[in-house]
């Protein structure tokens, strides 16, 4: 029998970096995943935890042995130390990469394109970032492509704003709604007629999976952007959410970012936040026209089924189960 494929995946706690381990157990790959306590990590089928710190060398190279794709979705919590964390993590990887013969899968973002880039982006658009995580990430990908000269293998996808039924560091679970709370309210961070990216971790973790599986054909050092769900003006998220709360009439509030302003200096993630409030003024809308071309169309569940879900699984809203009994 043929031996399946093994992945390692760094980050497996987090939202991307689960909702990817998922995908490639459900889809017949052996899943090993790297955290600092196993035992406290969620149990996810078909995946083996191992310990290991993703800033100790030895420890990821030691977990990628025999491994044919290392995901790199591993990121400091909160935006803690970015600027000290974050390259010093992605040369770690390279380096256990290139001691395995593995590609990296690098979960990219909109962060490229800084203020004054908006529009339709394909992978082709220049990147010229205005925040400090977006030149972060450009160093990321710079380090990527250097990499792939000598020989480490690396597939970025870039994404918009995240949202699935598992909390995680994004706008929609630490902004637009609160979990475990009804939904009652929904503060909404963008500016009346200007569209927002939204990606379903669950499409983009699948749409992921899927390009790993074309390895051959793809480039020593590739990029794809994933358009998911696309919001051109601002209101049909919102009108989504009024539908799946089954709520016509459901409030919706503005994000007070002058208060922010004053709240940035002391507490990290608001200032995070805030440098990223530019995303929410213009239109960044991804092309995907090359993963299409590649792959066909890109993994696309319904936003109302999404949005219903994700509102289930947060705890804002009943199980379909219990709301079918209630209606």
């Amino acid at each position: 029998m043929e031996q399946r494929q093994l992945a390692l995946v760094l980050g497996a706690t987090g939202g991307i970096g689960g909702e990817v381990a998922r995908t490639l157990a459900a889809r017949g790959w052996r899943v090993r995943a790297m955290a600092r306590t196993p035992g406290k990590a969620p149990p996810i089928g078909g995946v083996q935890w191992v310990a290991g710190d993703a800033m100790a060398a030895a420890d990821v190279l030691a977990a990628a042995q025999g491994a044919a794709v290392i995901v790199h979705a591993v990121n400091p919590p909160g935006y803690r130390d970015w600027d000290k964390l974050v390259l010093p993590m992605l040369e770690n990887t390279i380096a256990a990469a290139r001691a395995a013969g593995a590609r990296i899968l690098l979960p990219g973002t909109i962060y490229n394109y800084g203020e004054g880039s908006a529009g339709v982006l394909d992978e082709m658009t220049p990147q010229r970032p205005t925040s400090r995580k977006g030149a972060i990430r450009v160093r990321m990908e710079q380090r990527l492509r250097q990499a792939a000269q000598q020989g480490v293998r690396s597939l970025v996808v870039r994404a918009g704003d995240f949202f699935s039924a598992r909390p995680g560091n994004n706008w929609f679970s630490q902004g637009l709604v609160k979990p475990g709370r009804p939904l009652a309210a929904v503060t909404y961070p963008g500016r009346d007629g200007a569209g927002h990216a939204w990606a379903y971790l669950p499409d983009l973790a699948d749409t992921m999976v899927r390009l790993l599986e074309q390895g051959e054909r793809l480039a020593a050092f590739d990029t794809f952007h994933f358009r998911g769900h696309y919001d051109g003006d601002g209101r049909q998220m919102i009108a989504a959410l009024r539908r799946a709360s089954g709520n016509p009439a459901l409030k919706v509030r503005k994000l007070p970012w002058g208060l922010l302003a004053l709240a940035a200096p002391f507490v990290t993630v608001v200032r995070e936040m805030r440098e990223m409030r530019y995303l929410w003024q213009g239109a960044y809308e991804l092309d995907n026209s090359k993963l299409s071309a590649f792959i066909g169309s890109e993994t696309h569940t319904p936003l109302d089924a999404a949005l219903a879900a994700t509102l289930a699984g947060l705890g804002c809203l009943p199980p379909p189960t219990a709301r079918a009994q209630v209606a």
